[in-house]
């Protein structure tokens, strides 16, 4: 699903969203001079998997958080993570660098990896890519975890 078929899926679903055009931004600090209408629910994504390689985690915070990966395993429960290889999001939620997001689970067709969402964004907004690094996507949050949900993918909220 690339930017545009994400849009024709939120309408056909009747999602409320709203779209930030911007230039191509590849890590959080290149977005931080971008004018965003909500930068306080700009999230930060991190693709991670365990030392086997057998087990995938996207894990979504709010953009000014730092994710310590040892405390968040020890704390979940999870094998060592480190992060994943770009030939992992590629084969697996068909992205590159730079424009991870929850909407490449969308892509996931065979649901191998659990989703982390920052506690704080329940009941407010979330600013992501739509699977592209030059937009930045608001919605409810809620509707970004239905819509995970419903794809298949799990879903797990967690404090940091």
């Amino acid at each position: 699903m690339d930017k545009r078929e994400l849009y024709q899926y939120l309408d056909e679903h009747k999602i409320k969203y709203e779209v930030t055009e911007h230039s191509a931004v590849y890590n959080m600090e290149e977005l931080d001079t971008v004018e965003l209408p909500y930068p306080e629910w700009d999230a930060k994504n991190l693709f991670v998997r365990d030392d086997k390689k057998c087990n995938y985690y996207l894990i979504t915070v709010k953009g000014d958080k730092r994710v310590d990966l040892k405390e968040f395993r020890k704390k979940h429960g999870l094998r060592a993570l480190s992060f994943a290889s770009s030939d992992d999001l590629l084969a697996i939620m068909n992205l590159t660098p730079g424009s991870v997001t929850p909407f490449g689970l969308l892509n996931d067709s065979r649901h191998r990896v659990h989703f982390y969402l920052d506690s704080q964004f329940i009941e407010n907004k979330i600013g992501v890519h739509p699977n592209d690094n030059t937009a930045t996507v608001w919605m409810s949050a809620l509707d970004l975890i239905n819509i995970i949900k419903e794809h298949g993918n799990d879903v797990e909220i967690f404090e940091l």
